[in-house]
């Protein structure tokens, strides 16, 4: 055969086939997890991330009540100091010769037949 007779003959063919229509077959999707399984990670996931939010949570009060007890020793500290201070002064200004010295600016005598001897602690 010639080769214009095969394409004559190809033609032919071609034109003596009926259309095939073509469908689409929609694929359906299989997904790997089961709904079931599916909102087991869902619940797992919301667990794990509200565990994490309570733990940063409590960590955060922690923080705050160390700083506020930090806080307070260094004005419990502070009030120790002046505490001490003040107590320095007043075994300072009350020294015997002090006294003495401030009741002979006062205009008063020791009588020493007068004097009683108190004990302290």
């Amino acid at each position: 055969m010639s080769n214009l007779a095969r394409n004559l003959e190809q033609q032919h063919q071609i034109q003596q086939r009926p259309e095939v229509k073509t469908t689409q077959v929609i694929d359906t999707k299989k997904f790997w997890l089961t709904p079931g399984e599916r909102f087991l990670g869902l619940a797992f996931a919301g667990m794990v991330c509200f565990g994490a939010i309570h733990i940063v949570s409590n960590q955060s009060e922690i923080y705050q009540v160390n700083k506020d007890i930090q806080q307070v020793q260094s004005s419990i500290k502070e009030q120790q100091k002046t505490n001490n201070d003040l107590q320095v002064q007043v075994s300072q200004l009350s020294t015997y010769e002090r006294i003495l010295d401030k009741a002979k600016k006062m205009g008063l005598v020791l009588n020493e037949n007068n004097v009683k001897v108190v004990q302290g602690k």
